[in-house]
């Protein structure tokens, strides 16, 4: 295994998504020779990021500030846009009371504290950002008013930032190998000494000093997903890359890794029905304008207990747990027109009707004098002396309900009236491998092991049953680049192997 090295880097990058591309050009500013595996054809590199659509939380304080990562964007536009402010202790609050404070506070800290100097880094980088309007600002009285704590998104989406990550690493001179899959950890009493590969099919090996995996979770394993998360979770709709199957996380066991993080729950999400795995589009989030219901026409869930960003990563469990794992978002024409472009185009499963009756029929299975009679419980029980307010928490909520809508309730009562056939979809996994704040691999004696470092979705610790929303971005950029400064930091500063080449 460790003679006949077909390649010799300083430090290698498992993973080609996000979190692993900001290692790998952190590496290579910090003067590493840098190699990147991609276990994917070059034409579906990226991960999971790829599927998002590149919004990404940070901490900020100000207009003048949002300014510095969008400097193109027109004064006009800055005069008909309250970005408000995301303050570090906000975004460490939010990250804290979503994971039931379970959140390891020094990771906690460093996402936060260091989310605006990274979204800096990232723009020198030629990363480019665009406001998210219409998904996270409603327009109300000729001004876009953000909510949410989330206000940018690569341009690009997904796509635009996995593109511009590999263009900015290839103007580096970052060599990434395409169809190669990280097979096995090379790993002596003095630390890591580089990687067996599988690169098209061949076995070849990797001398390195650093590693970096940034390979992704499980979510793609139905083995792993079934073993960890339990029953279930092998039917669920996997979304994202079906390139994340686990193995980062593996090799790093393998050797000694500590296990860390949420290993029974993960990001999951509410979408459409029908749609095959691993295509875009799954997401339908705008239920807090609506109503969720199950096929014996109950609701089961506070729609309006926090804004989208804060629910939407759990929500997909709660529809897993109904019968034939299943639901039903409704929507009235009153509506509509807040519904998020996910709702619209040939691959959605919905129908539509002009009476409360007519769509229980078209649903079919669903029990629809029960479905008749929770409509009306819950439109009787709406106080509409409050009036609805998309931008904000608006108050707008029901009174005597089982199940309560704490806010932007309004009577389903004006026609067309429209039911999406939604189920649980699987994003990413929370368990992983712990690393310190150097985002070095913790071993399970509690001790860094030398030359192995992780980030993004490999890394255990952070989020628990939820997340706010954009913070995975976040993070895969954060912890990348510490990651990559500190790999090429050990790399350069070790004498010349001895294992022989």
């Amino acid at each position: 295994m460790t003679q006949g090295f077909q390649y010799t880097a300083d430090v290698v990058v498992i993973g080609a998504g996000n979190a692993a591309m900001c290692a790998a050009i952190a590496a290579r500013e910090n003067g590493a020779k840098t190699i990147v595996l991609e276990k994917s054809p070059e034409k579906e590199k990226g991960g999971n990021t790829t599927y998002t659509h590149g919004s990404i939380r940070f901490a900020y304080n100000n207009n003048e500030e949002i300014k510095q990562i969008i400097p193109d964007l027109e004064e006009e536009d800055f005069k008909i846009t309250d970005f408000g402010s995301y303050s570090e202790e906000q975004f460490y609050d939010d990250l804290c009371r979503m994971t039931d404070y379970r959140t390891d506070p020094t990771l906690a800290s460093l996402l936060t504290g260091k989310s605006y100097e990274t979204m800096k880094w990232l723009t020198s980088h030629n990363i480019r950002f665009i406001p998210i309007y219409g998904r996270q600002a409603f327009k109300v009285d000729g001004i876009f008013k953000f909510w949410g704590g989330m206000v940018l998104e690569s341009v690009g989406g997904g796509h635009g930032l996995v593109e511009a990550l590999h263009q900015e690493a290839k103007n580096n001179g970052i060599s990434i190998l395409y169809d190669t899959m990280a097979v096995e950890l090379i790993h002596t009493d003095d630390g890591i000494a580089g990687v067996v590969i599988k690169e098209k099919g061949k076995t070849k090996t990797i001398q390195a000093k650093s590693v970096v995996i940034a390979s992704g979770g499980f979510h793609a394993n139905v083995e792993m997903r079934t073993r960890y998360l339990g029953p279930k979770w092998d039917v669920v709709h996997t979304r994202g890359s079906k390139y994340n199957t686990g193995e980062g996380i593996q090799m790093a066991l393998n050797i000694g890794a500590l296990p860390a993080g949420n290993w029974s729950q993960a990001h999951s999400v509410t979408g459409d029905r029908y749609l095959p795995d691993f295509e875009e589009g799954f997401q339908k989030l705008s239920y807090p304008f609506g109503v969720i219901v199950n096929s014996e026409g109950k609701r089961f869930v506070d729609e309006g207990a926090d804004f989208r960003n804060y629910t939407y990563a759990q929500y997909g469990k709660m529809i897993l747990e109904q019968p034939n794992n299943c639901a039903w978002q409704i929507f009235d024409a009153k509506v509509s027109p807040f519904l998020r472009e996910e709702y619209k185009g040939r691959k959605v499963t919905k129908v539509k009707a002009n009476t409360l009756e007519e769509l229980a029929d078209k649903i079919g299975e669903i029990n629809k004098s029960s479905f008749l009679s929770e409509i009306q419980a819950y439109n009787n029980s709406i106080d509409e002396s409050i009036p609805f307010n998309p931008n904000i928490k608006d108050g707008r909520k029901t009174e005597g309900l089982a199940i309560p809508k704490s806010n932007w309730a309004n009577k389903i009562d004006t026609a067309p009236f429209e039911a999406y056939a939604v189920t649980c979809g699987i994003t990413f996994t929370y368990g992983g491998v712990k690393i310190n704040e150097n985002a070095q691999v913790q071993s399970i004696l509690y001790e860094g092991i030398q030359g192995l470092y992780a980030a993004g979705e490999v890394v255990g610790g952070l989020f628990y049953k939820n997340y706010p929303g954009g913070a995975g971005l976040m993070a895969g950029s954060v912890f990348g680049k510490i990651a990559g400064e500190n790999a090429a930091k050990h790399a350069l500063t070790q004498p010349e192997s001895t294992l022989k080449s």
